[in-house]
């Protein structure tokens, strides 16, 4: 049985997160999307988890579903932000826990809750080195996914070029074997990170990290077997996945190095030729993710990891119509084809190409490109996402000849 899963999003009450990022709103936008498990997130926030308690209830798969109501199917997690001082520097890693079940995530939140401050928001900031915050949450129970976040990201990740480790040891120390997976990051996938040792030994998941309900689903996992809660959990600890959804990495924050500043994007052989400082304001630059892959990287060699990568939709949609993504002319034009493909992950990815032609000659073109990966991004840098573009310039005129879009 193929599922879709997304464990890392974000509830209304973290920072930068939209008002509509409730469980109702949730579930709604997780089926539109096509996924069949998704994260709560911020399970650690005293109110959110009040709802989580009120509104949720474990159903026959071991999951959670909204009470009285069709309900996609949650799973209890939530990210911290961890930042200390260790071997004389600064570091903060961010870590998304797994939870079984309510009652496991409380006591966690119990614990927590004894010496750190988990209102201030729904990814909290702790003071602990991740050792021992690791060690607290074995200590709880064994049964607790602990995965490090996004872990290429500069500023808050397991090796992030500014505040990060060049290893899992030197982070974890003799606990690093319950580790057993990675968050991939959206300016990564597994293709890159599988050149790193460590990485190649860990199941490598990929999230959305959403903050809006549009967002849920941008990168997902795959799995075949059953609609279990164990079964998932099982596959993730024998790194058995059968495939990751991806963003394009070139597409995230912090694909290559740069100043967003001083509008410096450079490759790292760029900045290699620049000594790694910026040109126009000379401090060092912003380390992407792609160099920092290539520093730690142990193995050029080539790889069966498994995924697939893709554009959201409403990306694709507007590039077409020639708006923003998030407008009400795109969102009629999404909802239409949601109503006849059923959702986005089925139309993006699985749905048969001469069907959605029926539909519209130029999604379809469009649709197949991204599939064969033939589209044009500007890498993202320095907290800049990338740009994508499906068509180049004229392209979309020579192809179409003045067709009526959509």
């Amino acid at each position: 049985m193929k599922i879709i899963a997304d464990f890392h999003i974000h509830s209304k009450y973290s920072r930068a997160v939209s008002p509509k990022m409730n469980l109702e709103e949730i579930s709604k936008h997780g089926k539109i999307k096509g996924i069949d498990i998704i994260g709560t997130g911020d399970f650690t926030h005293p109110l959110w988890f009040s709802e989580l308690k009120e509104k949720l209830v474990l159903n026959s798969s071991n999951f959670y579903s909204l009470k009285g109501g069709n309900s996609i199917n949650f799973v209890i997690t939530g990210e911290v932000s961890l930042i200390y001082v260790k071997n004389g520097k600064t570091r903060k890693v961010h870590i998304v826990l797994i939870c079984p079940d309510l009652e496991i995530a409380e006591k966690v939140n119990k614990r927590l809750a004894e010496d750190q401050n988990l209102s201030s928001d729904g990814r909290p900031i702790f003071s602990l080195d991740a050792k021992e915050f690791l060690k607290i949450i074995l200590d709880i129970s064994k049964d607790i996914v602990v995965i490090p976040a996004h872990i290429m990201t500069p500023w808050f990740s397991l090796y992030g070029s500014r505040s990060g480790f060049d290893s899992i040891y030197e982070c974890f120390e003799e606990l690093s074997d319950y580790i057993y997976a990675f968050e991939t990051g959206l300016s990564a996938d597994p293709s890159m990170l599988v050149q790193i040792k460590e990485c190649r030994e860990r199941t490598l998941l990929s999230n959305s990290d959403a903050h809006s309900p549009a967002k849920l689903g941008r990168e997902a996992n795959v799995f075949d077997c059953d609609l279990n809660y164990n079964a998932v959990i099982q596959k993730i600890k024998e790194n058995d996945l059968l495939e990751t959804i991806e963003f394009y990495p070139e597409e995230g924050k912090y694909f290559n190095d740069g100043h967003r500043k001083c509008g410096i994007n450079f490759s790292y052989k760029e900045t290699e030729k620049y000594g790694g400082i910026c040109p126009v304001c000379q401090k060092p630059l912003t380390l992407g993710v792609l160099n920092r892959v290539s520093a730690l990287s142990d193995f050029k060699g080539g790889t069966d990891c498994k995924f697939k990568s893709l554009v959201p939709l409403r990306e694709i949609l507007g590039e077409i119509l020639g708006v923003q993504p998030l407008t009400k002319t795109v969102s009629r034009e999404y909802e239409k084809l949601i109503r006849e493909f059923k959702s986005e992950f089925n139309i993006l990815l699985y749905e048969d190409i001469a069907n959605i032609k029926k539909i519209d000659k130029v999604l379809s073109i469009a649709i197949e490109k991204v599939r064969k990966g033939e589209i044009e991004i500007t890498p993202g840098y320095d907290g800049e996402f990338g740009k994508v573009r499906v068509f180049g310039e004229g392209q979309k005129e020579k192809q179409i000849l003045q067709q009526t879009l959509l």
